[in-house]
């Protein structure tokens, strides 16, 4: 054939060289359809990086890549910018997507990019799901959109046309296998890409066929090549196409028949590989979609040639006709604007020409922009020119505020203005307006005036700030114009406006005009060029000093610069000197030969020089006038002279005449040598300076003076001054003898002591070298004077011997009388402080006594016997142990009492709520309510108050049996097996009524730590049983029902474990029950069968639509997407810890192949859906929440706890949505991260320390307590207990001589009630004798549970017994008689004092025996063994350590240390169990005052209830007393009793009719009409009776309760059997009843 000799196409590297087989072809095929797809995808990917001007990912990544819809949303904003922006694109630069991947929110894009292309009317059968491309469900389905959208945007002339690539690009094998497999997993028909332009013209034609024979035609005029023809047929209507310019027609004619040349090309290439039928007839021929892009492109490209030859030639007019042209379709076009256009375009084609260094045009986008470009330029323009008027009328009308913000309108185009400185800019701008010629204000002058006072206001800022760095900042700004301004200056200027400001702000001035400002640059720069003139004229000064010149000196100090104060030129030299030698002092100082003076240090040489001169003329002064005192002989003006400050001397006016005496002699000693002696006097000042003093001319000079002669025959000041000061010295030392004269003698004394001293030291030194013959000469001495003296009164004692004893005694006797009153005295004194001390040293003493009891291994018998006395029970001990009882007996009947009542206002509950949907069952409510009020006030009360007196109620003779019960019920408590062997016996129904009454009452609701101890021992055994005995599989414990699982989830959130429950999930359930808005259901079923029911009810009519649906039916009306949150807390019972614990545990034993994470999900089976779950869906029935009397929970409220507990079940389970719930199958991913906490939390629940440790309780516990268990239960429930043991005894105790056997075969036959309580009890002539026995049977009475088999006297078979009696022995023989081992106590006879105080113990304990309750006394063995003789005791603990060692419980090699060692462990667990105790009364007082609030709550229900039904029967009453109708139309006389039973009839056609009888199981429809329905209303209000007939014939009858029906319909079933055949609606039958018979 022709085809066969074409060239095939070659699609990458497929290649097809040979024949291949069928398979082969297939396989070719599939590849084949891949490469096209990715050809479409780098067609796509061209188009749309044109488009966007970016990079797009590769070909074979470019699915992945729009998945974020990034891309997408950017496309969107290219061809719609007025629906999409920038702004609304998430994660436009997709660094989230590149950080984490995929974001919910990802979806948005995607989404706008639709409705984008909504908005410009692509039609939406080419739209894509937002899934397909989200999940990449259809990928395809997007890229076909993306080729259509192109198609659809070429014709609009928005965007190019998107290129044919067919054939045209390679792709590697693999890629092209990798596509096919990607392919195929989406398991859809490829869309056909090249039908896009034929469906995209018949979706926009309005008639097909028209528009299909234009575009032909079209097409057909095309390959003529007549321009003129194809015109013709381009104006065609039927065409639709739009913009034909008749001047263009050849262009059209060219640009049309090379478009349609590329197409028929490629459609060449692909037929190779498509049939005949396949095909498409615009393959090859031109859409009308392409016709109208190609018309559009020869229209925009004549348009963008007329704009660009307007630029070039400067026309704005036919710029503007450019513009204007429709096929540019420009927006935004303003003729006023016109010289704008021009001017940006030819600016921007200038600069374009630039870059590109070649002629260009400008594109239709480049003018797009220009000309929104000069819009904006125009418009702003315009709006600055008229807030300028604004801003001088502000400015004008003098308002501050309105100035203000005039200035910071954004149209006026001016810097920034600061809002706290509004005064400033009005101040400033009016005085420069009012300087204007014409009082206004341009915007240039607005602009730099604003931007001046802005930066001044900063500057002002900074300042108050005092920011010193942003006040420099603010100077050198260049906008605010300061001039003159030194760099080096700033710190000095902004130092000096801080100091200015300050000033200014406390005159009232808080703003710095920039004129301030500006002077104070200028003063500062002033200030520092006088600094540097200054510092010049310093230096001149120095150089003059160096050149030892005192007039050049003395110019310099006088220049005007330098500022130098008191510069007398007189005395010029001596400035030279002073500041020569300062200097010269300064250069040795720093060792620095160029150091200079300064200006400081020059002033002071000054002053210096000053006041030398000064104090040199009146010293001068001063000696001239004592010399001239002392010529004239005249010694009274001596001393004013000497005591002037003009001499500086210290002057004592007592020593004047010595004064004048000492000075005369001195210079009448002077004597004149020469007659010619001259005038001048000669000072030395500072031991350096030279003063001469003319003493007639009062001249005075540094410089000696010509012809110089000094005054030789006068006093110099310094001969005045020595003898002046030696005359005051010898003066003041007189007065310091004078007045120290003591000290003088003590300096003669301690110099006469000196030299005694010494003279003693000499002696000794001389007799310390003589030591030995002085030593010798002394002890012959002394050796003779004692010798002498003893013999002497060893005569006079021998002489006097009876006196020296009585005196001796005498004196003896009062010494020992006063240290004895002398201490204690001392302690009288001492008292407090003594006190302590013993306290502190006892309390040291007994602590560590005790740390030794408790830590040591084997505490000594001295210690153990200080604190023996810890086991004796006080009456506080006894106080609080009936405390304690009657708390938990309290506790206990009031959970009886409360689940009782419970169980009957639920039951209520549901009467009433059915009573309010129909009154037929009115006196069914009312009957059970007296029941219940009956029940609540008497019935209730007495099971709290009642006679529970225990044994004491019953007969004398009935006492010895309810022993023997006891003993009974104490092995059943104890021994755990026995009924957890009795449940598995007993039907579930039976076994789930006996544990709720008897087990549970037998451990008293595990109201105590023993009791809690020995129910779970109860629970373990009895689920290790189950497991082992009725699991077969590992997953039987979730499908099936355990018994000992209800069991165990029943009692933890009774009241015991309902505390930990509420605050478990209170938080949580009231968070969704508060929240009003929150609607969810995820059952559309539900919804579905709701809505019928309704309408069903409302119409009386059969609905239409089906009673079953599937979800998947309704599935297309829900949407439900609800949002869940759960916090998981660790907070959890121990009981239900535990019980998890030995569920994985014992499952683990069993099944040892199970996984971790299978026994885990059997754990939390249990936790959540057992435990928590029915809480969470019905919080008020739980106590989870508090409901007052009436309330309820809204049905929208318990829908949404409903299906939050769904997902929550599933999450705890592992479990994710599927088939019927694949709706909610978005929530998997969040189920599978919650299933990872419930993990973690089912594991921490698992790991809880055994019972025995977390109550610290052993085999001995019920030995040492204080008080015996007591149990509270019925008579009835005694009964039963005992019927059920012995009718499964063979299976509960198999063994003969098993206890129980012993103890049942001890009872006897179970008894009857009136036999339990004894003749009499009853009279049996009492007519209601059954009710009384009823209600005597459920009696409650206390058992105070014993073992039977406690240690008798003399019997050793009970060793722990024996052991606890001997321990009780020797606590009492260590009290009374001490011991440092208990065998040495044994052996050693007792004391009469020691009998004497034991005999008063043991007659203590006698009385506090007799005071103490039955319930709590000892047996009688152990207060027999109490009374018995130390001795006798002592030789019974003997005899019984004897029987011990035997057993090898304790050795008489460690003298019985074992024994020692458990008395200490009884005290030690004492202690324990008395705190214990103390937090059980906490905690039973806390329980009991919850369950009066649950009680309270219930009777407030009951009150609720009463004044409903009273309501109802009011109501009732009243409609009673009218007259009535009855159903045969006659009337009824007021007061009758009772309506007439009419019945009604109806064939099962007419009901079928009615929609009541849906179908009759073999019989046809038309069989109907021979079937009769008699319904007749019973006796009993509610109850009717049913016959069916056939052809007259009574086949059936049936009794129906009105209030089944209601319970159905409140169930949720629609549909019920009636006579086993006949199918009738629930819905409608109710109907017909409340018609017929009601009058509803």
């Amino acid at each position: 054939m022709y085809h066969e000799e074409l060239q095939r196409p070659r699609y990458g590297s497929i290649v097809d060289d040979e024949r291949l087989s069928a398979e082969e072809m297939d396989e070719r095929r599939r590849q084949n359809i891949a490469y096209e797809y990715l050809c479409h995808l780098e067609e796509a990917k061209r188009w749309m990086e044109v488009c966007l001007a970016e990079e797009l990912p590769p070909t074979t990544e470019l699915e992945e890549g729009l998945r974020n819809g990034v891309y997408l949303a950017k496309l969107a904003k290219f061809f719609a910018p007025k629906m999409v922006s920038e702004k609304k694109i998430y994660d436009v630069e997709q660094t989230r997507y590149k950080r984490s991947g995929l974001h919910f929110r990802h979806t948005d894009n995607t989404v706008q990019w639709l409705r984008a292309m909504e908005s410009i009317g692509l039609p939406k059968i080419f739209y894509p799901e937002t899934t397909d491309v989200y999940d990449r469900k259809n990928i395809p389905k997007m890229i076909y959109c993306i080729h259509a959208l192109s198609l659809y945007l070429f014709k609009l002339g928005i965007a190019p046309q998107i290129q044919d690539l067919l054939g045209k690009v390679d792709f590697t094998e693999e890629e092209i296998s990798n596509m096919r497999k990607e392919l195929e997993k989406y398991g859809i028909q490829m869309p056909a890409f090249s039908k896009i332009g034929g469906i995209l013209a018949s979706e926009l034609s309005v008639d097909e066929a028209a528009l299909h024979a234009a575009v032909i035609a079209i097409n057909e005029a095309i390959e003529k090549g007549v321009a003129d023809q194809t015109l013709t047929t381009l104006r065609n209507p039927n065409a639709m196409l739009m913009n034909v310019d008749e001047d263009l027609a050849q262009e059209y004619q060219k640009e049309l028949l090379e478009a349609k040349r590329r197409k028929e090309e490629n459609a060449r290439l692909k037929n190779g590989s498509i049939s005949e039928e396949e095909r498409d007839v615009y393959e090859e021929l031109l859409t009308q979609a392409e016709i109208q892009g190609n018309i559009n492109k020869i229209n925009i490209h004549i348009a963008l040639v007329q704009v660009n030859e307007a630029i070039d030639r400067q026309d704005e007019v036919a710029l503007m006709a450019g513009l204007n042209r429709p096929a540019l379709s420009l927006s935004g076009v303003l003729q006023q604007n016109s010289s704008w256009y021009l001017a940006q375009l030819c600016d921007c084609k200038e600069q374009r020409i630039q870059l590109a260094g070649v002629p260009i045009l400008l594109n239709k986008s480049e003018i797009q922009k220009e000309v929104s470009v000069a819009n904006e330029e125009a418009e702003a323009l315009k709006l600055k020119l008229v807030a300028v008027d604004h801003i001088n009328t502000a400015i004008r009308n003098c308002d501050a505020n309105k100035t203000l913000v005039a200035l910071m309108k954004p149209e006026a185009q001016l810097p920034v203005v600061h809002p706290f400185a509004a005064a400033v800019y009005q101040t400033e701008l009016f005085n420069l307006q009012q300087q204007n010629a014409v009082t206004y204000l341009a915007h240039d002058e607005l602009s730099v005036a604003v931007e001046m006072l802005s930066a001044v206001v900063l500057l002002n800022q900074a300042l108050g700030s005092k920011d010193t760095l942003a006040i420099k900042s603010h100077l050198r700004n260049p906008s605010v114009g300061f001039n003159n301004l030194e760099d080096e200056n700033f710190q000095r200027y902004a130092d000096t406006l801080l100091s200015i400001k300050s000033e200014a702000s406390s005159q009232g001035q808080d703003y710095l005009s920039w004129n301030d400002v500006q002077n104070c640059i200028d003063m500062v720069n002033m200030q520092i060029q006088e600094e540097n003139d200054r510092i010049v004229a310093v230096s001149y000064i120095n150089e003059a000093i160096d050149q030892g010149n005192p007039g050049k000196t003395l110019e310099t100090l006088l220049l005007p610069t330098v500022k130098l104060h008191d510069v007398n030129p007189t005395n010029a030299r001596h400035y030279q000197d002073v500041l020569h030698d300062a200097k010269v002092e300064k250069c040795k100082e720093s060792h620095d030969e160029s150091a200079v003076l300064w200006l400081d240090e020059i002033q002071k040489g000054i002053n210096d020089a000053n006041s030398n001169i000064e104090k040199a003329a009146n010293l001068a002064l001063g000696t001239s006038m004592v010399n001239k005192c002392l010529e004239k002989h005249d010694s009274q003006p001596v001393l004013d002279i000497l005591q002037s400050p003009k001499f500086g001397l210290r002057v004592v006016p007592e020593c004047a005449e010595t004064y004048y005496k000492n000075l005369l002699e001195a210079k009448s000693l002077k004597t004149k040598e020469d007659s010619s002696e001259g005038p001048w006097l000669k000072l030395l000042m500072k031991n350096r300076y030279d003063y001469y003093y003319n003493v007639e001319t009062g001249e005075s000079t540094f410089v000696p003076p010509e012809g110089f002669i000094p005054k030789t025959s006068w006093l110099t000041s310094e001969e005045i001054q020595t003898i002046v000061g030696q005359v005051t010295a010898d003066y003041n030392r007189e007065q310091l003898w004078f007045a120290n004269e003591n000290l003088i003698l003590q300096l003669q004394a301690l110099a006469r002591g000196f030299l005694v001293r010494k003279s003693y030291e000499e002696r000794k030194g001389f007799l310390q070298k003589q030591e030995p013959s002085v030593i010798k000469i002394q002890a012959s001495w002394k050796g003779y004077k004692q010798r002498k003296s003893y013999t002497d009164r060893l005569r006079v004692l021998q002489g006097n011997v009876a006196a020296i004893v009585k005196i001796q005694s005498w004196v003896k006797m009062w010494l020992a009388r006063k240290a004895y009153k002398k201490r204690l005295q001392y302690f009288k004194d001492h008292n407090e402080e003594i006190v302590k001390i013993q306290a502190f040293l006892r309390a040291n003493k007994a602590r560590d006594d005790y740390r030794t009891l408790i830590g040591a291994e084997n505490p000594p018998l001295n210690v153990l016997r200080k604190f023996a006395y810890l086991l004796d029970q006080s009456d506080l001990d006894f106080q609080e142990e009936l405390e304690v009882t009657r708390l938990r007996e309290e506790v206990v009947t009031k959970i009886r009492s409360n689940q009782q009542l419970e169980k009957d206002l639920n039951l209520m509950d549901i009467k009433i709520g059915l009573l309010v949907k129909n009154r037929i069952s009115l006196q069914d409510v009312v009957l059970h309510s007296k029941k219940l009020n009956k029940k609540s006030k008497n019935q209730v009360e007495e099971m709290v108050t009642g006679d529970k007196q225990g044994i004491k109620g019953l007969s004398k003779e009935r006492r010895k049996q309810l022993e023997a019960y006891q003993h009974l019920f104490y092995l059943l408590q104890t021994n755990p097996m026995y009924l957890a062997k009795l449940i598995f016996q007993m039907p579930q129904n039976k076994s789930t009524k006996f544990m709720d009454t008897v087990i549970f009452t037998l451990y008293n609701y595990a109201s105590n730590q023993r009791e809690e101890y020995l129910l779970l021992k109860l629970f373990k055994t009895a689920l290790e049983e189950e497991i082992n005995s009725k699991v077969d599989q590992i997953q039987d414990i979730v499908t099936g029902n355990p018994t000992v699982i209800k069991m165990v989830v029943s009692f933890n959130r009774g009241a015991r474990g309902q505390n930990t429950l509420r605050q478990l999930l209170a938080p949580v359930v009231k968070e969704i029950m508060d929240d009003k808005s929150l609607l969810i259901n995820t059952s559309p079923v539900e919804v579905y069968k709701a809505w019928v029911n309704q309408l069903e009810m409302q119409t009386g009519e059969a609905s239409k639509l089906p009673y079953d649906v599937t979800t998947e039916q309704y599935v297309c009306f829900i949407q439900v997407f609800p949002l869940f949150s759960f916090f998981i807390c660790s907070v959890c019972s121990y009981g239900m810890r535990y019980i998890a614990k030995v569920l994985k545990n014992s499952l683990h034993e069993k099944f040892p192949d199970a996984t971790e994470d299978e026994l885990l999900k059997i754990v939390g089976n249990l936790l959540y859906y057992r435990y928590m779950n029915p809480a969470i869906v019905a919080p008020d029935g739980f106590d989870i929440i508090d409901m007052t009397a009436g309330g309820q929970i809204h049905s929208d409220q318990r829908r949404n706890l409903g299906c939050v507990a769904k997902v929550l079940q599933h999450a705890a389970s592992n479990k994710l949505f599927e088939g019927e719930s694949a709706h909610l199958s978005s929530m998997n991913t969040y189920l599978s991260q919650t299933y990872q906490k419930f993990r973690n939390f089912f594991q921490t629940a698992c790991d809880v320390p055994e019972p025995e440790e977390k109550f610290n309780i052993d085999e001995y516990s019920d030995m040492v307590t204080l008080s015996k268990p007591v149990i509270y239960i019925s008579i009835e429930e005694i009964i039963n207990t005992h019927s059920l043991l012995l009718e499964h005894q063979d299976a509960i105790a198999p063994e003969q001589n098993d206890l129980l056997n012993e103890l049942l075969e001890g009872l006897g036959p179970v008894p009857d009630v009136e036999s339990f309580l004894g003749e009499g009890a009853v009279d049996p002539n009492d007519p209601n004798k059954e009710n009384t026995l009823n209600q005597l049977a459920k009696t409650e009475i206390s058992l105070s549970l014993t073992s039977k088999y406690e240690l008798q006297e003399g019997e050793d078979q009970d060793l722990k017994g024996l052991m606890i009696k001997t321990k009780r022995l020797v606590v009492d023989v260590i009290r009374t008689q001490p011991g440092d081992t208990l065998l040495e106590i044994l052996e050693t006879p007792a004391s009469a004092q020691q009998e004497s105080e034991h005999l008063k113990v043991v007659e203590k304990r006698a009385i506090l025996d007799s005071k103490t309750p039955e319930k709590m006394k000892h047996s009688q063995s152990m207060l027999e063994d109490g009374q018995l003789p130390i001795e006798q005791k002592k030789r019974k603990i003997q005899r019984n350590l004897r029987t011990l060692e035997q057993a090898g419980l304790v050795s008489s090699a460690n003298k019985y240390q074992e024994i020692i060692n458990e008395i200490a462990k009884d005290i030690r667990n004492q202690r324990r169990y008395r705190h214990h105790r103390k937090a059980e009364l906490v905690k039973l007082q806390q329980t009991l005052s919850a369950l009066q609030s649950k009680t309270a709550f219930y009777e407030d229900q009951v009150n609720y209830y009463n004044t409903y039904i009273k309501t109802c029967l009011d109501n009732l009453t009243r409609k009673n007393s009218r007259r009535s109708i009855k159903l045969d139309g006659k009337v009824e006389e007021k007061g009758s009793k009772k309506l007439k039973q009419t019945s009604l009839k109806y064939t099962a056609a007419r009901l079928h009719e009615k929609g009541v009888i849906l179908e009759i199981e073999d019989l046809q429809t038309n069989q109907f009409k021979n079937v009769m329905f008699d319904i007749t209303p019973g006796e009993e209000m509610g109850d009717f009776e049913i016959k069916a007939k056939f052809l007259g014939v009574q086949m059936e009858k049936v009794e129906l309760h009105f209030q089944d029906l209601l319970q159905m319909q409140y169930e949720g079933v629609a549909v019920m059997k009636m006579f086993d055949k006949a199918k009738v609606n629930v819905n409608l039958l109710i109907f017909l009843l409340n018609k017929k018979f009601y009058g509803k």
